[in-house]
């Protein structure tokens, strides 16, 4: 049985655990966003075998680990974003290989390409580029409106 000190020092570490993570830390292992990461961390993270990511590495050349003696793979934040983005591609979105090498090898556009800068509204406000009657909103009312319209897309898929 543990003592009364014991068990708060244990609830104590238990909750330190459990704390929201600091600014400029990840959740997992308490390392800075910045650190590099081993393929060991980012395979946990994602939740994918070490030898997936390793293939990964020879499908998509955007994806560069350093690599040390022995061959050790270390993550550059960069890489563990573009892995993020693969897996969720994969996935998540159903993409193949080859779809993803596709999605890849374009530039990333901006969410909502059809939505242009407006010039003459204050800051913040942007125009959306259809036929018709052009109207200004924030951007936080065109993107409720987007998503409205999406999930209108996705009943009728459904």
């Amino acid at each position: 049985m543990a003592t009364t000190d014991e068990a708060l020092t244990s609830d104590a570490r238990d909750a330190s655990r459990a704390r929201p993570s600091e600014e400029g830390r990840s959740r997992a292992g308490g390392k800075s966003v910045a650190a590099f990461r081993t393929i060991s961390e980012v395979s946990a993270e994602l939740e994918v075998p070490q030898h997936v990511l390793r293939f990964w590495e020879s499908k998509f050349t955007q994806l560069r680990p350093l690599k040390r003696g022995g061959g050790r793979r270390y993550y550059r934040p960069e890489d563990v974003a573009l892995l993020r983005r693969i897996h969720g591609l994969l996935y998540r979105e159903g993409y193949t290989i080859k779809g993803v090498q596709r999605v890849l090898r374009t530039p990333r556009r901006a969410e909502g390409e059809e939505m242009i800068e407006a010039q003459a509204p204050a800051q913040g406000t942007v125009a959306h580029a259809v036929s018709g009657p052009q109207t200004t909103q924030t951007r936080d009312e065109l993107l409720a409106d987007i998503l409205a319209e999406l999930r209108v897309l996705r009943a009728l898929l459904d």
